[in-house]
């Protein structure tokens, strides 16, 4: 088979513009003529292994940057949105989108954030809640899709923020129980921050920060882990403010409540990259082969932290084994999503019914698998499990959340839960990413027939669906 030809135009431009070079300043940079850094950044010629080592060496990237096709996830975010009825009958094919998305990057991003806005102001597409349009705070959705799509377009990888953190952890200390105790007294000696562990005001408050008496109360009904998380939280605001600005100044939101949003999610990002800092992490991931309950373990985590952090392990030259994870309500609507593989969760819509997810909630404790398959014909292994969150005693607050981790079928090997399953002959349940665009014919689960397909009603006969798509 025929090496795969690799087009970066849109990566190729956006490296120039970073390191403020005009097309003949790179050509000289990589020995070759301006025409053909021209060529290259039109996608008319691609990358030859030697103009890839040439930028490699130039500008220290990682080559799997180059080669890795980053333009997958726009393709299907595209391609959702295209199906609507409302682009009639003018739908670009594959080759088309793919296009788009590797050509025209920022194109695509404005198509879809167009679409979403649409999306929020007309009442009649399928799934859509009818208050919506009307809320008076639905701008406060579009800001979080944006947020979301900060993360997504990063690979939920966030550098300079990661290394911050691995940083400071290493101020701390090695990984132990006391860490907790040791990150309450860095606060005290570095920010003369007092941290206070009591009983909450409200149920459902975690933390409160009075910065004229330097006191940061936490809730002491919190596991210690996420007593540590939600410290960090406000530690990163002291210690990485000129950091968060700057990369909140890159992001460009247009909704004005994204930024305090994103700056949250950064927060978060940083906490969860102090208590399990990258190489330790990554290290102690491969040594006990992704087991979640071992991992929880000896970084004194949950797993749904030990999860998230697995799906952000995307550093350059130091990738670990690409995760999506998601957090689900019990009403199956997509809390968190994030993703570095091919499978991306739905824009709009909930979750595939025939996703292993759902079924958590029913096996509450439990670590439950699934090998799947996606329209596209990529195969994964799936794990859910579901957790109440507790604040307080019989009176608290609880919610429940269902949480799937997965990888692409050829890291599997890889995972401690794989060992007992031949993966050559199990057979893998089709799941897709949402009714509004699977493809599949004939899924007794089918809620909505898919956009971009016609459907019939026979009049003599009926199955489970109640009509026939095509």
């Amino acid at each position: 088979m025929a090496p795969k030809k690799v087009f970066a135009g849109a990566r190729l431009r956006a490296l120039r513009a970073q390191h403020h070079l005009t097309q003949a300043e790179l050509a000289a940079r990589l020995d070759i003529s301006a025409s053909y850094v021209n060529q290259l950044e039109s996608n008319q010629r691609p990358l030859t292994a030697s103009v890839m080592v040439a930028l490699a060496e130039s500008f220290n990237l990682d080559l799997t940057s180059l080669t890795s096709d980053a333009s997958d996830r726009l393709v299907i975010d595209l391609r959702e949105a295209l199906a609507d009825p409302v682009f009639g009958d003018a739908v670009p094919n594959l080759q088309e989108l793919k296009t788009v998305a590797t050509s025209a990057p920022d194109m695509a991003r404005a198509v879809l954030a167009l679409y979403g806005a649409y999306r929020k102001t007309n009442e009649t597409l399928a799934g859509m809640d009818a208050a919506l349009a009307r809320d008076p705070q639905s701008n406060v959705q579009t800001a979080y899709e944006e947020v979301r799509d900060f993360f997504h377009y990063a690979d939920n990888y966030i550098d300079p923020l990661d290394r911050a953190a691995e940083q400071l952890a290493g101020d701390l200390g090695e990984i132990g129980a006391d860490r907790l105790r040791r990150l309450i007294a860095y606060c005290a000696e570095i920010h003369d921050v007092r941290v206070v562990l009591s009983a909450p005001s409200t149920g459902d408050r975690m933390t409160q920060f009075d910065r004229a008496s330097r006191a940061l109360w936490v809730n002491a009904y919190l596991e210690p882990s996420s007593q540590f998380f939600q410290i960090a939280t406000v530690l990163c605001g002291l210690e990485q403010a000129s950091l968060l600005e700057t990369l909140l100044d890159g992001a460009n939101f247009q909704a004005p409540e994204a930024r305090p949003i994103a700056r949250m999610g950064l927060a978060n990002y940083f906490a969860g990259a102090l208590h399990m800092p990258y190489g330790t992490f990554l290290g102690a991931a491969a040594q006990y082969r992704f087991d979640l309950e071992e991992l929880a373990r000896v970084f004194g985590a949950s797993l749904e932290q030990v999860a998230h952090r697995l799906s952000t392990m995307q550093r350059p030259r130091e990738r670990g084994v690409p995760f999506f994870f998601a957090r689900v309500d019990a009403a199956g609507t997509i809390t968190k999503r994030h993703s570095a593989t091919a499978l991306q969760f739905a824009r709009f819509g909930g979750a595939c019914p025939l996703w292993n997810v759902h079924q958590a909630f029913e096996a509450h404790g439990q670590i439950i698998r699934q090998l799947a398959e996606t329209p596209d014909g990529k195969q994964y292994l799936c794990l859910a499990w579901s957790h109440e969150k507790r604040l307080g005693g019989y009176r608290g607050v609880t919610r429940r959340y269902a949480y799937a981790l997965g990888c692409e079928i050829t890291h599997a090997g890889k995972l401690v839960y794989a060992d007992d399953l031949d993966l050559a002959k199990a057979p893998f349940d089709p799941i897709g990413i949402s009714c509004r665009i699977c493809e599949r014919r004939n899924c007794p689960q089918r809620s909505v027939p898919p956009l971009a397909a016609g459907i019939s009603v026979p009049a003599d006969r009926r199955s489970v669906v109640p009509y026939e798509i095509g």
